[in-house]
């Protein structure tokens, strides 16, 4: 209940806490998501006995040297593409919250900008997750969109955040995710070996997943970010 002694600017805030604390639980579907994902393939990972894919026989998955959509293939898969579906809706619903949180003025075009393109990491995961990895083509759409968009996505966002109060800081560090995502994803492309022999040998498993976990990093502190601010 709401004290009569309250002061105008002391019932204001109230009021606009009130109204913003269901966006700043859905912000942390942002957390959320990218924990679950990282989850599973840590778990699934460490119990899958391989996959068959093309009519070549995985006798043994290596995170090390293999994908982790590998593991939406053979016994896995139920499961990992799950993950990577709901993790994925939670991902873009909780960069709603974020966006929602973060100003209460209108949607300017930067920030229309700036969450549309980060909650195509999110859309490229559900994507990873109805297509696997025999569905060559729309499989590596999503792919490119959930770790490759945030090159592009992370500097707009990062331009938006420097000008929200008390999120500057946030969006300068945010600004240097540009590059790094980039040059992970260089990385990534320069040790993958696009065949059977290369998917049981080198580090692109490694590297990707090193990419994923630095890229969702972003979104799990901009989900907490929102969720413990006014």
């Amino acid at each position: 209940m709401t004290s009569p002694l309250m002061g105008t600017s002391e019932l204001r805030n109230e009021i606009l806490d009130r109204s913003v604390s269901p966006m700043r639980w859905l912000a942390l579907g942002a957390v959320v998501g990218p924990a679950l994902f990282t989850a599973a393939w840590l778990v699934l990972g460490s119990v899958s006995n391989g996959y068959t894919l093309f009519d070549h026989r995985f006798t043994d998955y290596s995170p090390i040297s293999q994908p982790i959509s590998g593991l939406g293939m053979g016994a896995t898969a139920p499961y990992m593409n799950a993950a990577f579906i709901l993790s994925g809706l939670m991902l873009i619903a909780g960069l709603i919250g974020v966006f929602r949180t973060t100003s209460a003025a209108e949607w300017t075009n930067l920030r229309r900008t700036a969450l549309i393109l980060l909650a195509c990491s999110g859309v490229g995961q559900v994507m990873c997750g109805l297509f696997n990895l025999e569905a060559m083509m729309p499989h590596t759409l999503g792919f490119l969109l959930a770790l490759g968009t945030p090159i592009v996505g992370f500097l707009i966002a990062g331009r938006y955040f420097r000008r929200v109060p008390g999120w500057r800081r946030f969006g300068t560090w945010l600004l240097v995710g540009s590059p790094l995502t980039l040059a992970l994803l260089v990385a990534f492309f320069i040790t993958f070996q696009p065949t059977a022999d290369g998917a049981e040998h080198g580090i692109a498993g490694l590297v990707q997943r090193i990419g994923a976990v630095q890229v969702h990093a972003w979104f799990v502190t901009m989900g907490w970010l929102a969720y413990r601010r006014r």
